[in-house]
């Protein structure tokens, strides 16, 4: 399943993680780093889970509807088995991944590929989302996104489920999450004042 590693006369790899809450852009900087790199004549490819299909099956989108195709895969090794002779590979929806993307990212970047990665850092109960945690913990750069809490306008880290759903995975967007500051997701979780 996996790269074997080249060290010798080649160049370094890396991985760098946008991470923070719903509508937080971190999908619009993963798009943002690899059109950068598009434009420096690298060969990308981008990849998202099968399961996210709110906007498109074969692009990337953001909430901004800013996109980029990209291919959808179902296991993280369908990653390995499609980057030949790509420089940059991009990685939106992360979280939904298992926690074999640690080692596919890492393999990548032992191969000399730059590897950009999005996704969410806690779910909608304030838990370390997935594999994420890990992700975070071997990446060489690390970028905090944050949205602007709808309440009181501070800095949202939290994404708030607005339906009574429990499934740790629920896709939606607007009408099912909105991004908070900590304060105002902790009273949300006490009552929900967002229907008042």
């Amino acid at each position: 399943m996996f790269l074997e590693p080249k060290y010798r006369g080649q160049r370094s790899g890396w991985i760098e993680v946008v991470t923070g809450c719903m509508f937080s852009g971190k999908t619009e900087e993963l798009i943002r780093r690899i059109k950068r790199a598009t434009i420096a004549n690298q060969k990308v490819k981008i990849f998202k889970p099968n399961q996210d299909t709110r906007y498109s099956e074969e692009e990337v989108v953001s909430h901004n509807d800013n996109a980029i195709e990209s291919i959808a895969v179902g296991a993280c090794r369908d990653i390995i088995l499609q980057i030949e002779d790509t420089e940059v590979v991009g990685i939106d929806e992360a979280q939904f991944f298992s926690q074999d993307i640690v080692k596919v990212c890492e393999q990548m970047a032992l191969n000399g590929i730059r590897v950009i990665v999005a996704g969410l850092d806690l779910d909608f109960r304030g838990v370390p989302f997935g594999p994420m945690p890990n992700l975070l913990a071997v990446a060489e750069y690390v970028t905090k996104v944050h949205a602007i809490c709808p309440h009181c306008g501070n800095l949202a880290t939290h994404s708030y489920r607005l339906n009574d759903n429990q499934d740790t995975v629920h896709l939606g967007e607007k009408d099912a999450y909105e991004p908070r500051c900590r304060t105002c997701y902790n009273m949300g979780n006490i009552m929900d004042f967002s229907r008042k």
